[in-house]
């Protein structure tokens, strides 16, 4: 004999609030990378132009590197 599973709904008020949570955990998300990327192009940019050479970027890699990653 099978046993039907039952089903639950949400109340509207949890979902709202997971909506809400989620929202702001994307948005802090994408502040954090923002500001990592920024960081990695000052450090880079504060790098000689030997230096550069040496791990393989000339200075205009320097703002097309969000594209790679």
């Amino acid at each position: 004999m099978a046993i039907a599973p039952e089903i639950r709904t949400v109340p509207t008020g949890a979902r709202t609030i997971y909506v809400i949570v989620d929202l702001i955990g994307r948005a802090m998300n994408g502040v954090s990378r923002w500001n990592a990327r920024r960081a990695t192009r000052n450090a880079l940019y504060r790098l000689s132009d030997r230096e550069l050479a040496d791990i393989g970027l000339t200075r205009s890699d320097i703002g097309t590197l969000h594209d790679r990653f």
